[in-house]
């Protein structure tokens, strides 16, 4: 059994749900698998009407608890929502009076539109799948809607686009609670990419065609990503895929919804925070070994994309190494 001083997380389904969708909380904050650590939460599937609810997927769950599971909730996750069906009053004011609690809520999907109806978004930005943004807009002129990213991060109102981009959210939200070191270990463990930006493009129009040998731009991607300490000159970077560098960025930014500065920005922040969680190293060592010239350049970039220190982080996250 979880703790008492479990996180609990509460999981709203409905009758006719994504399974992917449902399944996709439980997945990130559930119980693990030996080689992920594990982790103080305890996730409860709840409805609006308990009991025997159909799924995408051609079969059936069986949800025991009520909408009373958002009232000791520590964060609401909202997977999804029938948009064709009004939400009705008792579901609204549970997830509104479970926000004014201080509950953290997170709406996956098309569960964004649950988020807006219920107010607790007005004048605030939300994010949804591109395909919905527009109907979103359209209904709730109060929310911000974005459609061009995979996740708002609003500290207790946490929004993201469909499918994958959900997993990368609550991947996001993982490491937001407890670290690079821990969201990348759960990460590893369900076999996803350990982090995507949730700047980066919901849609990359470009197809990436698969060459019969190895990919120079992955093999430059993958240079880059080995030699975080160095100086990245992008002709440099460009080269090694046998490009000019004007050819070089705009290949990267049609294969990756990024350019390759911001890119390898988060790379070295990312690599950062797992030195900072793991390691007895001084900031400057780090600094360095992220390819920053001085601590000063790493704090500088470091609080503008996490609100915080190096130190403050250190502080917060450290493990054993």
């Amino acid at each position: 059994m979880p703790p008492a001083a479990a996180h609990q997380v509460a999981v709203v389904a409905f009758d006719g749900i994504s399974a992917f969708h449902l399944a996709i909380p439980s997945a990130v904050f559930g119980p693990q698998r030996r080689s992920a650590p594990a982790l103080p939460y305890r996730v409860t599937v709840c409805a609006e009407r308990p009991g025997q609810l159909t799924t995408t997927g051609g079969f059936e769950v069986l949800v025991e608890h009520g909408l009373e599971a958002l009232e000791t909730a520590d964060t609401v996750i909202l997977p999804s929502a029938d948009t064709d069906v009004a939400p009705s009053a008792a579901l609204l004011a549970a997830i509104s009076s479970a926000h004014r609690r201080g509950a953290r809520v997170v709406g996956l999907c098309l569960g964004s539109f649950l988020v807006a109806a219920s107010g607790i978004a007005d004048g605030r930005e939300v994010a949804t799948h591109w395909h919905a943004a527009d109907e979103l807009a359209a209904r709730y002129p109060a929310v911000r809607v974005r459609s061009d990213v995979l996740w708002c991060d609003d500290g207790d109102l946490v929004t993201s686009a469909g499918v994958a981009a959900a997993l990368d959210c609550c991947l996001h939200v993982l490491r937001a609670d407890h670290g690079e070191n821990v969201a990348a270990a759960v990460a590893r463990s369900l076999v996803l990419a350990p982090h995507r930006d949730g700047s980066q493009a919901q849609f990359i129009p470009t197809p990436v065609v698969a060459a019969p040998g190895p990919d120079p731009f992955e093999q430059a991607m993958a240079w880059a990503a080995g030699h975080l300490g160095e100086q990245v000159d992008l002709d440099r970077w460009a080269a090694r895929a046998a490009m000019s560098r004007r050819t070089f960025t705009r290949q990267f930014r049609s294969r990756t919804g990024t350019s390759p500065t911001r890119w390898l920005l988060e790379r070295r922040l990312a690599h950062a925070r797992v030195l900072l969680e793991t390691t007895a190293d001084p900031v400057e060592s780090i600094a360095h070994a992220c390819g920053y010239a001085t601590a000063a350049a790493l704090r500088q970039h470091f609080a503008a994309r996490y609100g915080t220190s190096p130190s403050r982080h250190r502080d917060t996250f450290r493990t054993a190494a």
